[in-house]
């Protein structure tokens, strides 16, 4: 028997309809018809049909373009704390699963892949950092912090802290304040440091939460590194867009014969080193403050073949549907470059971390550099985001990472 409803009605288009039906927990503001005045934001809200019939219930959030993320169709749903905790509970249970004993850094929830929409929580050792993109999940978070933080705890979890990057412009959006900081539980004592450091794939990082790009790490990668690993004994790599550098410790710790780590920012490039220190592997990587553009042209002309194996993992070079036209040229130049850099039955890991950059179009690029360097792609691995980075398969945002190896023949 279906509970009485509550909360207040907002009726949605026929479209709006057709894609919740289909799975997708988005509402944009262009799909309300009405019932949006006069509810506060953050409000809990039931999505009806034209013709009154219950769709789901969500937040809303009346300065977002995504005016109502769903959280449940099920209309026996009670968003009460113990919905908030089996919420939680779910997620954790998931990434026990999927990661086994590799749980000491991983992606914990991951927004609406875990039916926690806007909320992203990264576990890097002792340390949880916490993004949090959604006016109706901010205003949870009270509840949701410290149950997060009982329920690791209670399962036998060292957590020290949980640190807040919410120094997200996307928040301007939700109507919520940039910042960051310590979220305090009551009778904590004080989390100290805001760097940890990490063990991945049997590698050490610093890893420093409250300075750090995003969360401070980057997660979804782990198992793509470890396949670069397994590839790269006596080869030369190099590592393009290196980061924190961890594709170049990964090579390192593989066997590659040398291994050249760049990346245009010299505070990147400093963290590397310190990484490699902390590995003693800093005899077997150079590091080199370098555009990527530039560095792979350059070296292009000189006519030589330096490298055996190259790896393109560079940043989202697109972040809307507008400059997806744009960043493919950006995909195709880095690309075409590393192919005619590399000799005859070279590699050539290449990514992209940008979901409007699709698989399709992503290959299709692929292709075309590859026909323009006059060579041929040998499949050897096409891969995605690791499993704690869930993908649901209605919700095509969740899928976003696309990793290939190739052999250049």
């Amino acid at each position: 028997m279906k509970a009485e409803r509550s909360y207040p009605k907002i009726t949605v288009s026929k479209k709006a309809e057709a894609s919740i039906v289909n799975g997708h927990p988005w509402i944009y503001a262009e799909e309300l018809i009405s019932g949006e005045e006069g509810i506060p934001n953050g409000e809990l809200v039931d999505a009806v049909s034209t013709r009154g019939a219950y769709l789901g219930t969500g937040f809303l959030s009346k300065n977002s373009k995504i005016r109502i993320r769903l959280l449940s169709r099920n209309a026996n749903d009670r968003f009460d704390e113990a919905f908030w905790i089996r919420r939680l509970n779910y997620a954790w249970k998931y990434r026990k699963t999927v990661m086994g004993d590799d749980i000491s850094c991983c992606r914990i929830v991951f927004g609406e892949a875990d039916g926690l929409p806007g909320l992203t929580v990264d576990r890097f050792s002792d340390l949880l950092v916490v993004q949090c993109l959604s006016y109706g999940m901010e205003h949870r978070k009270d509840v949701l912090y410290p149950e997060l933080i009982r329920l690791l705890r209670e399962d036998g979890q060292i957590i020290r802290g949980l640190y807040e990057r919410n120094d997200n412009a996307l928040r301007g959006k939700e109507g919520l304040p940039e910042g960051k900081g310590w979220y305090r539980i009551l009778g904590d004592p004080d989390p100290g440091a805001t760097v940890t450091t990490i063990i991945e794939n049997d590698i050490q990082y610093f890893v420093d939460v409250e300075n750090g790009q995003k969360t401070g790490f980057f997660l979804d990668q782990k198992y793509n590194r470890l396949a670069v690993s397994s590839l790269v004994r006596d080869m030369r790599v190099l590592d393009c867009f290196t980061h924190t550098g961890s594709f170049a410790l990964n090579a390192a710790k593989g066997g590659a014969k040398s291994v050249l780590a760049i990346d245009i920012s010299d505070k990147a490039i400093s963290v590397a080193r310190e990484n490699a220190v902390l590995n003693h592997l800093e005899d077997r990587i150079s590091f080199q403050t370098s555009d990527v553009f530039d560095y792979l042209t350059q070296t292009a002309l000189s006519g030589i073949k330096p490298f055996d194996f190259i790896i393109l993992d560079p940043p989202a070079f697109t972040k809307s549907r507008k400059t997806a036209s744009s960043a493919e040229r950006g995909y195709k130049e880095i690309n075409y470059r590393a192919m005619k850099l590399l000799p005859r039955g070279g590699y050539l890991a290449t990514a992209s971390c940008s979901h409007f950059m699709s698989a399709y179009m992503f290959e299709e690029m692929l292709l075309s550099a590859a026909k323009d360097a006059n060579v041929s792609l040998r499949q050897v691995e096409a891969r995605q985001q690791s499993p704690d980075h869930p993908i649901l398969k209605t919700v095509p945002e969740t899928e976003y990472l696309k990793f290939y190896i190739f052999q250049i023949i």
